[in-house]
């Protein structure tokens, strides 16, 4: 079997800065309480927000740790009124069809302290959104393809990272993911290989927005952590 030489990137001396555990402690404190004030809202304002830091996010999701470094995922970009009512007219009629389908009785009950509804309006109203898609598999330079590996943890591992990127950037936004999604990979010009995982509306919350009570009620610590 062959095996490719390996080589190393030192790690710079900045990342090698001794902490003490006294203030690690402070800075993970801190970040404990920064992204606990995070919540998804559905309601934003039309407020302009520079493409600047939405690549900045957008790097930041792309330091992400991936299968075999091979990171597979695209991220396509929206601000254009026409592409966004596109997406929402499409959304719209999967949201209803998922509304009106008895099956779903059980989700749609879960659903309700959320007040969700077929409509979206967000999809139009925050100035950029940001579909995610997964790349099953990538392409050489022949066009023969390349397996990619833990596609959905590498692209859900990015996603997070995106995600509070943006909060720290004083953004916020709403995981928005219709079912189906094939009409994400049409208007957004995608190939065969991107599946479309989710829509981030990403923007301000609007003036007096309101959260549900039900999003800020989570299980204990407790219950969803053991220590060995």
């Amino acid at each position: 079997m062959k095996t490719k030489n390996k080589s190393y990137q030192p790690v710079s001396p900045d990342n090698q800065k001794l902490i003490s555990n006294s203030d690690m402690e402070l800075i993970s404190k801190q970040h404990l309480l920064e992204m606990q004030s995070r919540h998804t809202i559905r309601d934003f304002s039309d407020r302009k927000v520079s493409y600047s830091i939405i690549e900045n996010c957008l790097r930041t999701a792309c330091s992400a740790p991936s299968g075999a470094n091979l990171q597979p995922w695209h991220f396509s970009v929206i601000s254009s009124p026409s592409v966004k009512s596109q997406i929402r007219k499409a959304a719209e009629i999967e949201e209803q069809k998922f509304y009106n389908d008895i099956k779903k009785d059980e989700w749609l009950t879960a659903l309700e302290p959320f007040g969700t509804h077929p409509s979206k309006p967000h999809l139009e109203v925050a100035p950029w959104l940001i579909v995610v898609f997964s790349e099953r598999y990538g392409e050489l330079e022949d066009g023969t393809k390349r397996k990619n590996y833990y596609v959905p943890e590498s692209v859900g591992i990015a996603t997070g990272f995106l995600i509070s990127a943006l909060h720290l950037s004083g953004l916020s936004c709403l995981t928005h993911t219709p079912n189906p999604m094939g009409f994400l990979s049409k208007i957004c010009n995608r190939p065969s290989s991107n599946k479309a995982s989710l829509i981030l509306a990403v923007g301000h919350a609007a003036e007096n927005v309101k959260i549900p009570l039900a999003s800020t009620v989570k299980k204990p610590f407790k219950e969803v952590v053991s220590v060995f």
